[in-house]
């Protein structure tokens, strides 16, 4: 018992250490910027394909932007590790809540894991594209579908997918309408504080829109038997404009997901670390 009690108070005192390096934090800080840029080239890509433009309304899509650019090599270079760094903050932060008793501090652990191993595929994607090879995420989603398809109650656990992803984004709006976001930044006083919210409220919206719309799909996957309607983030999005005045609905997506990114890149600066 001793051992594993020693053990945990080891990996929080890393934790702690890890959380209380400047270097790390002023990475992870970039890593909000990089969130931001890329959420601002998913939302113009988005824009673009509701007024009947091209271009692909995911990370892929983005990373693939970022690459095209000058220096596009040492760009992704910097995406990578802005979010590994970001990823890792966050992995410490989990550890530390989890030394709580409060039961919330369970929810907070599994949220900030969740979010970690979301940093740390997008880094992956930026090194693949940073190397010079493509990630495409909707290919990846139906290849997992398939595979879970495949899989003795693979419906089953391809619809629980879909619901938790639909529950996320969800998770999203709920923190847009009570504005739940603020809790995690040091707000400025003024007109700097009214815009980061309003920034923050409509980037919270279209974001959770679009997640729950990306877990739709999965759940569609599922009833269907057929793993190529699980086409991921960009499919969700294009999907919006076979509803009534679809374009324009994913027109005001896509400004949300800019808003989104003007919001993470405050976060930057306003992000308690």
């Amino acid at each position: 018992m001793g051992t594993g009690e020693d053990a945990s108070d080891r990996a929080r005192d890393a934790a702690r250490m890890t959380q209380g390096s400047s270097a790390l934090r002023r990475v992870a800080r970039i890593g909000f910027v990089v969130l931001g840029v890329l959420h601002i080239l998913i939302g113009a890509a988005a824009i673009s394909i509701g007024v009947g433009g091209g271009g692909k309304a995911d990370q892929g899509g983005a990373m693939e932007q970022l690459r095209h650019s000058a220096i596009g090599g040492l760009v992704l270079v910097v995406v990578a590790t802005a979010l590994a760094a970001l990823a890792v903050w966050r992995i410490a932060d989990a550890m530390l809540a989890s030394a709580a008793e409060d039961a919330t501090k369970w929810g907070r652990r599994l949220k900030n894991l969740g979010i970690a191993a979301v940093y740390l595929v997008l880094a992956g994607i930026a090194v693949v594209y940073a190397a010079g090879g493509r990630a495409d995420p909707s290919q990846s989603s139906q290849t997992l579908s398939a595979r879970i398809l495949s899989a003795p109650g693979g419906e089953i656990l391809l619809v629980v997918i879909g619901l938790t992803v639909v529950a996320v984004g969800g998770g999203f709006v709920v923190s847009a309408i009570t504005r739940s976001f603020t809790k995690e930044l040091r707000m400025p006083p003024g007109t700097r504080r009214a815009g980061i919210e309003l920034f923050g409220v409509v980037g919270y919206l279209a974001k959770g829109v679009a997640v729950a719309l990306t877990g739709v799909l999965f759940v569609i996957a599922s009833v269907t038997e057929d793993p190529h309607k699980a086409a991921g983030f960009d499919a969700a999005l294009r999907g919006i404009t076979a509803l009534p005045c679809g374009p324009a609905l994913l027109c005001a997506v896509g400004a949300g997901l800019v808003a989104y990114g003007v919001f993470c890149i405050a976060r930057a600066r306003y992000e308690r670390m």
